[in-house]
């Protein structure tokens, strides 16, 4: 084989938590594994989009941010030695006679891998961008689509617009910090969590943020840097919100990318898998988390970690079947714990 080939057991196509986790149920049972992400840094979107926002729903965590899970997770895995190709998009996928897979990246990088798994969370997303007019000037320096660092919205005026879990979760987090936060939204209605739009209201009710039934409709300020937010109101007034800075969640618009021309049966922009090892259509092809849909799917990060640990069970009996498989567990397992470096 040519010297710049990479030979793997496994490869997987994305770095968020769910694909991070995979390194660690396929490690146990001593597969290798290589990791490639669109991202220059591993986490998905719990970095990318969230790294400061709290999550609940991690069994053993009553609470964590998304910073600090995927750092967990990383220390996790550390024994595996996984390797981390960043900043490159799988580009071709192509089945050897053998039944391996050679893959190529859109950086040239090249390998020959056992298994392709696939944990590219939705896929390539990006932030659905209102129909502001010049909006992209007032983009990185006062309009943000993702709040990365809550401290940095320390004393400014805010103005969040949207009705989903974003915008409700980013108003209820960022009233703590910000000089003034205004949650603008055309209804009384929304799609976020009730106990979320109950403490909003809570808040509008003190006096600590400002509701307003609206649509944003222009920026003002210069070089980049914004001064205030126009409202058309739903009783047809037109209002001047002074602000800093604009959070407009309106939802991220997902694409597939390539993996669309992969030959995989698709359902919505999905992949379609049975659940008894979250294979794909095509055998030795997996799809775990957000990515993937079967009857019954729910779009966790702890349903993507259940995923991961049948899939490592298939995958093995592909990559090694002359090899028994032995299930152990990690609490009593010596074998496991010295992979570990815990025994």
């Amino acid at each position: 084989m040519h010297d710049s080939i990479i030979e793997t057991d496994a490869l997987i196509i994305g770095a968020g938590p769910v694909g991070l986790f995979a390194v660690f149920e396929l490690g146990l049972l001593d597969l290798k594994c290589h990791l490639v992400d669109v991202l220059d840094k591993p986490g998905g979107q719990c970095i990318e989009f969230y790294p400061e926002k709290p999550i609940y729903d991690i069994p053993g965590l009553p609470e964590c941010t998304g910073q600090s899970l995927i750092e967990n997770l990383q220390r996790q895995i550390l024994p595996f030695e996984p390797e981390f190709h960043l900043g490159q998009l799988v580009s071709q996928l192509v089945q050897r006679p053998d039944g391996r897979w050679d893959v190529t990246t859109d950086a040239g990088t090249q390998f020959n891998a056992g298994v392709v798994i696939v944990a590219a969370g939705s896929g390539c997303f990006t932030p659905r961008r209102p129909p502001i007019d010049k909006i992209e000037a007032f983009e990185g320096r006062s309009v943000f689509y993702a709040v990365r660092r809550i401290e940095a919205m320390r004393g400014r005026r805010l103005v969040i617009s949207g009705g989903g879990d974003s915008a409700l979760d980013w108003t209820l987090n960022l009233a703590r910090v910000a000089e003034r936060v205004t949650l603008v939204h055309r209804r009384d209605q929304f799609r976020a969590a009730p106990d979320s739009v109950r403490k909003m209201h809570e808040l509008v009710a003190d006096g600590t943020i400002d509701f307003v039934l609206g649509e944003c409709r222009a920026l003002e300020g210069a070089d980049g840097n914004l001064s205030s937010v126009q409202v058309a109101t739903n009783e047809g007034a037109e209002l001047r919100l002074p602000a800093d800075c604009f959070l407009p969640f309106f939802g991220l618009t997902m694409k597939l990318g390539p993996i669309a021309d992969w030959g995989l049966n698709l359902d919505e922009n999905r992949i379609a898998v049975d659940t008894e090892a979250f294979e794909t259509s095509v055998p030795g092809i997996f799809a775990i988390g957000d990515i993937n849909t079967y009857p019954g799917k729910l779009k966790l990060i702890l349903s993507g970690f259940h995923e991961g640990a049948l899939m490592a069970q298939k995958a093995f009996r592909i990559l090694r079947p002359e090899k028994r498989l032995l299930f152990q567990y990690t609490t009593t397992s010596t074998q496991l714990q010295k992979k570990l470096k815990t025994a």
